[in-house]
């Protein structure tokens, strides 16, 4: 999930700026992928629907068509996956499951593949071969874990710098922000589609350098602890993002945000691509402001080691 500088990790935003870049962190909820040997010499893929096929070509899944045949694994395996929250929601979870399942795959093949790597590849599959209007921070968030500033350049190198935040910092930080949950489910590609076209116009790409600008103040200001901050950074990177795409606010959730800023929440901003999902909010006593919004919570907690092997037979 990114604080600030989203959307400037669109190709056609750091091909014209020159970079983009976005504060971001990994947070505690996760995809899990399982691949287990199958009797059969086919591939098996559970998920909403269940394949049962003889060769890689006639995965119907496109993720797991192109995962595979980038690890080249083969047959005589089946893949399951499980998720702590839903997809759809802004929190980034395609990027997660590709990721995850290039990481468990090259793992059943005995290979041990960077993280960057990973995120490289999950990117090229999901933007250049699968043709998603995605940008590229969710995978390397996801490979890296951490609280990070990312750099996305022109020449298509990113740079993954960790902010490496005191116990004190960290812990305030999580304490100050918290995830509500507004309802819906939705893909991302018909908003970010939106907002790809509309770069080429001069207020979204103004806005756009502004919110970069912002994930450079942000980082200094988490690098000095000054939490404090945060709220304000949120609060006007969320009026930016607003003004990219005609349908990343709605009525109903600048209705809940008012009643957020209304009840002490300093600031806070829509995550993913919009529409609907999860608010980030920054505020000091999220117990008052639990209770007057209503809405399923979540913690947030920053997860440290990003995508990772936890059983390995």
């Amino acid at each position: 999930m990114s604080f600030t500088g989203g959307g400037s990790d669109l190709r056609e935003f750091y091909s014209q700026n020159g970079y983009g870049a976005v504060v971001s962190a990994a947070i505690k909820k996760y995809m899990y992928v399982v691949i287990h040997p199958y009797f059969h010499d086919k591939i098996r893929i559970k998920y909403s629907r269940t394949e049962d096929v003889r060769s890689v070509e006639e995965i119907q899944h496109p993720l797991v068509r192109e995962c595979l045949k980038k690890a080249q694994l083969g047959t005589g395996f089946e893949i399951a996956s499980f998720a702590d929250v839903p997809a759809g929601t802004g929190l980034g979870s395609s990027s997660a499951f590709a990721v995850g399942l290039l990481n468990a795959l090259y793992a059943c093949k005995g290979k041990i593949v960077t993280k960057e790597r990973l995120a490289a590849q999950a990117c090229e599959i999901e933007i250049d071969i699968l043709g998603e209007p995605i940008g590229k921070q969710d995978q390397y968030a996801v490979a890296c874990g951490n609280i990070n500033y990312i750099r996305f350049h022109k020449d298509e190198t990113v740079d993954v710098s960790p902010l490496f935040l005191t116990e004190e910092a960290k812990g305030m930080l999580e304490r100050k922000l918290y995830l509500y949950y507004v309802g819906g489910e939705r893909k991302a590609s018909s908003i970010l589609a939106e907002q790809k076209k509309n770069i080429a116009h001069g207020n979204t790409y103004a806005n756009l350098c502004k919110m970069v600008s912002l994930s450079d103040r942000l980082r200094d200001f988490l690098l000095r602890g000054e939490i404090d901050s945060v709220g304000a950074i949120l609060h006007e990177g969320w009026m930016y993002k607003k003004e990219l795409a005609s349908n990343i606010s709605n009525g109903a959730v600048d209705t809940l945000y008012q009643t957020a800023r209304s009840f002490g929440a300093e600031g806070g901003k829509l995550l993913g691509a919009g529409g609907n999902g999860f608010l980030l909010l920054f505020c000091r006593n999220h117990e008052n402001l639990a209770a007057s919004m209503a809405c399923k919570t979540l913690p947030f907690q920053i997860d440290q080691e990003g995508t990772k092997i936890l059983f390995y037979e």
